[in-house]
């Protein structure tokens, strides 16, 4: 029997790219997969997230992959708005502890869950488009998955992370990449050490493994799936 099989999964930021192909990668294993994005949920309001745990149930898996930059560019630190701070922080990092905290009782009660938070190389190091706040709060998801995996480890709950390179999965990605024109994708994939962009189902796998029983002994930890972009 598969180790998905009778689970529920819910996955964030399904709308496109590697949300979709997580959603369908879980589905796939036998998994049934409740995906969200901003249009049928807000993951950044917890009157929404808590209605949405309320309909669905309890959850075994957890992905947290809601985020992106929200449509912003980089601006000098000294110009950026109170309020495209706090949207970019939203997105990524408090939606992430919203779901979280969302179903953690569930998983408490059933003696186990894995959690999955999807953050990104800039976490890690900078971010390629230069916006602080979406550096910030990558950064601020690593940090999470630490303490909570600290946490919830005693109750059987593993918390890892994913930090994907650059991948060509959203309308936000696609424009950032035609802007680099042909010689700065060249140099981009000049600097990834298997000398090729990552897919969506790239980091699928990765959720794929800490989500199943191989994976029952590995919590607190960082996969940077970027190959060989960044190498720690």
């Amino acid at each position: 029997m598969s180790d998905f099989a009778g689970k529920a999964a819910l996955v964030t930021g399904t709308a496109h790219g590697i949300g979709s192909a997580i959603a369908e990668t879980l589905a796939g294993l036998g998994a049934t997969v409740y995906g969200v994005d901003k249009d049928t949920v807000d993951v950044t309001d917890a009157t929404q997230v808590a209605a949405l745990i309320e309909r669905i149930g309890p959850v075994d898996i957890l992905v947290n992959n809601a985020g992106g930059v929200v449509g912003q560019a980089h601006q000098p630190i000294e110009e950026v708005a109170d309020e495209d701070w706090r949207a970019v922080v939203d997105a990524n990092l408090t939606s992430t502890f919203l779901c979280t905290r969302a179903v953690v009782p569930g998983m408490k009660a059933a003696g186990g869950g894995r959690i999955v938070n999807i953050s990104s190389g800039a976490g890690r190091s900078v971010s390629l488009t230069g916006i602080q706040a979406y550096a910030s709060a990558k950064a601020g998801q690593i940090g999470f998955t630490r303490q909570m995996a600290h946490e919830l480890g005693r109750f059987g709950i593993t918390v890892n992370c994913i930090a994907p390179g650059f991948v060509r999965s959203n309308p936000s990605t696609e424009k950032q990449w035609q802007s680099y024109g042909d010689e700065g994708q060249r140099q981009l994939v000049e600097r990834i050490a298997l000398r090729r962009l990552g897919t969506a189902q790239d980091i699928a796998n990765g959720v794929k493994f800490f989500t199943s029983a191989d994976a029952s002994w590995i919590t607190g930890q960082v996969i940077s799936i970027d190959g060989g972009h960044s190498i720690f």
